[in-house]
This record gives structure tokens, sequence and C-alpha cells, in this order.
């Protein structure tokens, strides 16, 4: 008995070290993810100091965000294939790295050329970090169950991390600098890129090909680039304009030579369309598209609307969104529990509905009400919706998909909501400018003209926003049906299944 005992404690003392590493490698994936995520959303509080200091025209500043967020979406799938052939663990500390001194040139910006050249960098750096994290877990953990829980662990790191960064970006314009907002991430990818290079070990996809897919990753950052581009313009030189036109042209042009090179040129297709035809990948990032096209204007918005219409400083407009950022971290952590219970499909039918609700019943805004009346509920239920999307979609994009594909298809579902999000704030910005245009043209009577034609721009960015959604909801249609996933069948939760 005695022996027995001693060689019980002996593989419990032995397995303990294991268990502490991979905890450590799930926070160092998940602070990489945070970091990635919180940079889409931490500039939006901040954007009028950015403004006021150096010196952005109103087109410009849009820049900030899309400079980011474009070049970010672009690469993604580059970044996911690039993991998957020349190693996790090398390119993740290289995306960490890029990404880090990225923020600090952004902090540092003496102008705002430099700053939103910087952002397009850190959008780089970001494309090779955020699909590398993803990986990281699927192949440390191989345990399905243990898995699952990893990845809800992950996915509350995204969620958390774009529903607080305007949280965060408040406190650090209201109590520091707006500059802060970028510093900050320099002492966190430092010890992260130390405890990746003392934890991580090296893996690779199985995949015979070596080469890389650079010209369809240019040609469709190129096209999404142009065609954003085109859609901010028309608030200035309208829809039927030369350079409106023109910019279309461009940006078709750009996506089908990377259609033809996708099909015909690529020996490595950044994008094999095959993989498209598997209905749960499908269905998933069809989704995530239009969750993303609506979410990410939302937060824009709301944020304007807190500080330009109800006069909050940058501090108070970052704390009002504290209850929407718990109410993500508690969807994401009740959705990682059910998808194994219900499968991915049922919970993407529901949680784009909710989105939709908050969204169709904030466009009931007024110049004249507050915070708590217009904002606290329908902010909170739509991101309740939001966090409630990120597990089942992660799930869904991954079922069934090959080892060798890992690294494409999270960098793909990746990628489709931040094009969804671009796209989308995009054109619901056009639509909010041309409605609060003819509010003012109008002339109706109101107490504060210019509040009122504010306000009746975000009611009809937030009316169409929650259509969206509901497209959202159902492209999850697609995905097939599975009711129950059991342990010993783990292939709907991850990639190598």
């Amino acid at each position: 008995m005695a022996e027995s005992r001693t060689g019980g404690g002996a593989a419990v003392d032995a397995e303990a070290p294991a268990a502490a590493r991979k905890r450590t490698i799930l926070a160092i994936a998940c602070l990489g993810q945070f970091m990635v995520i919180l940079d889409v959303s931490v500039v939006t509080v901040a954007l009028p100091a950015m403004r006021a200091d150096l010196h952005f025209s109103a087109t410009g500043l849009q820049w900030v965000i899309n400079a980011y967020t474009l070049i970010f979406a672009g690469f993604l799938l580059l970044g996911g294939r690039a993991a998957d052939l020349y190693g996790r663990r090398r390119i993740f500390i290289a995306g960490l790295s890029l990404f880090t001194l990225a923020s600090l040139a952004c902090g540092l910006a003496p102008g705002p050329e430099t700053l939103v050249v910087a952002r397009a960098v850190q959008g780089l750096g970001a494309a090779m970090l955020a699909p590398a994290t993803l990986t990281i877990l699927t192949t440390t953990f191989t345990e399905p169950r243990e898995r699952a829980r990893a990845l809800g662990i992950w996915s509350a790191a995204l969620a958390t991390g774009g529903a607080t960064g305007a949280l965060l970006g408040g406190i650090l314009t209201d109590t520091l600098s707006w500059r802060w907002i970028f510093l900050i991430n320099v002492p966190f990818g430092i010890a992260c890129i130390v405890g990746a290079r003392a934890v991580l070990s090296e893996t690779r996809g199985t995949g015979p090909s070596r080469s890389l897919d650079v010209a369809g990753a240019l040609t469709i950052t190129s096209s999404l680039t142009v065609f954003v581009y085109g859609l901010v313009r028309t608030d200035s030189v309208g829809w039927a304009s030369p350079q409106t036109i023109a910019a279309m042209v461009i940006a078709a042009v750009l996506l089908g030579a990377f259609l033809v090179i996708e099909t015909r040129v690529a020996e490595a297709p950044l994008v094999p369309l095959g993989i498209l035809r598997a209905p749960a990948l499908a269905g998933a990032n069809l989704a995530m598209l239009c969750v993303g096209g609506s979410m990410f204007a939302m937060w824009y918005f709301v944020s304007l609307y807190l500080q330009g219409v109800l006069g909050e400083s940058p501090l108070m407009a970052g704390l009002a969104f504290l209850p929407a950022a718990i109410a993500v971290i508690i969807g994401a952590q009740v959705a990682a529990r059910m998808v194994p219970r219900f499968g991915p499909r049922r919970l993407l039918l529901v949680s784009p509905l909710l989105i939709a609700a908050g969204l169709l019943w904030m466009s009931r805004v007024s110049a004249t009400v507050s915070y708590a009346a217009d904002i606290l509920g329908p902010i909170t239920l739509a991101a309740l919706g939001l966090g409630l999307c990120f597990p089942p979609s992660t799930y869904a994009a991954t079922a069934g998909v090959a080892p060798k594909d890992a690294g494409l298809a999270s960098g793909l579902i990746n990628a489709t909501r931040q094009v969804g999000g671009a796209i989308g704030l995009a054109v619901l910005a056009t639509i909010a400018v041309h409605e609060t245009a003819q509010s003012l043209a109008s002339h109706a009577p109101s107490v504060n003209p210019v509040a009122t034609a504010l306000v009746a721009g975000y009611q009809r960015e937030f009316l169409v926003g929650g259509l969206v959604a509901v497209a959202a909801s159902l492209s999850a249609l697609i995905i097939p049906a599975i009711p129950r996933m059991r342990s010993e069948s783990p292939a709907p939760v991850t990639p190598e299944a």
C-alpha cells in the first residue's frame, strides 16, 4: 500500500509542473489576444483629444481606427498561414515584438501622419499575433473539455478587450494623456515576450507547401482599404463623384485580382476557396461579418453620443461602458459552457437577435434624456449578445478543419469580424452623417438643433445596425445542427478534430 501511495504522489508531483506550464501558456495567449483586440476599440474615447493635439482633419481622424483595422483584417490570413508554416512560437513572438514597438511609436507620434503609419504597423503585428494565440492553445490543450475551457477563457479575453477599450481609453485620456492608451502596451508586451520565450514550445502545421501568398494578402488588403476610403469620402464628395466611382472601380479590380491569384496563380492560396464549402465555416464567418458590421460602429457612435450630445468627459464616457464590458464577459463565459451541450448553431441563431434588440432599442435615443434612460439598458443587452457570439463562432469556424489549416481557420474568423467592423463603420458613419446633414437642412425647430441633428444620425445608424444583426442570425442557419457534443466526439469544438 505504501509503495502504491508513493507512486501516486510522484505522478501528482510530475503533473503539477505541466499544469502550471499550461496555465502560463493560457495566460500569455490571452494577454496577447487581449492587447490586440483592445487596440481596436481603445482609441474611440480618445479621438477628440487626438484631433485637438495633432490637428487631425475630420476625414483623417477616422484613419486612426481604419489604418489598424484594415491592415489587421487584411493580413490575418497571412499571419495564420505563416504561424502554421514557420512556427507558432516564432510568429507569436515576432508579431508581439512588432506590435509593442509600433505601440511605442504611436504613443510618441509627433503628427497625424506618423500616428496613422504607426497604427498600420501595429495592425500588421496584431495580424501575426492573433491567429497564433488560438493555434497555440489548440496544440497545448488536447483533451476536449480542457480545450473547451481554455477556449472559453480565450474568448472572454477577446470579448473583454473589445468591450473595455472605451473604458480604459477614457480613464487614461482623462487622468494622463491619450498617448498612454498606446504606451501602456509596452511593459505588458515586454513581459509577454519574456514569458513566451520561456514556456512556449515550437509547433508547426503539417502542410507540404512552404510558400506564402503575399500577393493575395496585398491585393485583398488594398481592395478593402480603397473601398473603405471611397465610402468615407462620400460625405464630402458625394456618391456620384468621379473620386467615389474611381475608388469603387479600383477596389473591384483589386478584388478580382485577388480571386485570380487564389484560384490560378498562388502555389499555396491565402484562402483556398474550397474550404468555404464547409457549411459550419461559411456560416460562422458570414454571421461574424454581420456581427462586426453592427457592433463595431455601436461603440464608436455611443462614445460620440456620450461626449458630443450628453457632454460627458472621456473618463465618464469610459466608465459608462463598464456595464457593457461586464455583460460581454458574462455572455462569453455562459456561451462557452452552453456550446458543448447545444452546439454553435443554436447560440448563433439567438445571440445576434439580442444585439439587434439592443440596437433597435437604442435607435430611440434623444438629445434631452440621460445615459441611464437612453443607453444603459440597450447597450448592456447588445453587449450580452456579443459575448454570447464569440465562443460558438470560434467553435463552428474550426469544426472539422484539418490541423494544417488551423491557422487559416482562426485567421479567417478573426478577419471577417474585423472586415465587417471596418466596412460597417464606414457605411453606418456615412448614413449617420447624411441623416445629420438632412436634419440640419430641414431647420426643424428645436432647443439645440446641432445636438438634435446629431442624434437623428445616430438613430438611423442604430436602426440599420440592428437590421445587420438580424442578418447575422439568419446567416447561422447555414451552420449544421449539432444538438449535443460528447467528450468522445470533440470534432465540433477543435481545429484538429
